[in-house]
């Protein structure tokens, strides 16, 4: 299906689109055989999308009540189920705007139930965690109109990768580092929020 409009709408900067478009292209090389097999069984890029969102919010009861190895391993599915959908539908021709706001919507409701999660579970403070949580949700929402608005961001910060590799290190090896990270990664991501809001006023 071809894209819904001729403006390419993605959460991604300038940079980052033409690396996403490169790093789809060459997954899709790489893993063109699961992709004819995914495509004969009709399993579509929603499909996957939706298993990569199912994935993502299973870590949430999985880590307070049952294995943490399990609700890593979880995690884990959602992020490589993540990097799937992208290619199949450039493969099977399916991209579109409806598509890639669909996976961006999925990724920041993982990245919010998975942090209320660990803000539950004690292993993040309230304030790191929810104000990482409006921040990042802020920035990507900018990102979009200002893509629609043929402005994107020369650069940003996309830290929920970061953020998901550093949960086994402050569960298993260092309590409380976490914390420090998101507080890091608060400040950043609150700066592109402002740079954000300064150039949609100036444009509308």
């Amino acid at each position: 299906m071809p894209s819904d409009s001729k403006t390419k709408i993605t959460c991604y900067s300038e940079d980052e689109g033409d690396f996403m478009r490169r790093s789809q292209e060459l997954r899709g090389q790489l893993l063109r055989p699961l992709l004819v097999a995914l495509a004969r069984l009709r399993v579509t890029p929603n499909h996957l999308t939706l298993l990569s969102l199912l994935a993502g919010l299973a870590f949430c009861p999985v880590f307070l009540w049952s294995s943490k190895v399990a609700a890593f391993g979880l995690l884990l599915s959602h992020v490589l189920l993540d990097g799937l959908d992208g290619p199949l539908a450039r493969h099977t021709q399916r991209a579109s705007n409806r598509g890639s706001f669909t996976d961006t919507s999925a990724d920041q409701i993982v990245v919010a139930f998975s942090t209320v999660t660990l803000i539950h579970a004690g292993y993040v403070g309230a304030w790191p965690g929810g104000l990482y949580i409006f921040f990042y949700s802020i920035v990507v929402v900018f990102a979009l109109v200002r893509n629609a608005l043929a402005i994107p961001y020369s650069w940003l910060v996309r830290p929920r990768f970061f953020v998901y590799a550093w949960m086994p290190v402050d569960v298993y090896l260092w309590r409380g580092s976490l914390d420090v990270l998101l507080w890091i990664l608060t400040i950043v991501l609150a700066a592109k929020t402002l740079t954000g809001f300064i150039r949609i006023r100036r444009r509308i």
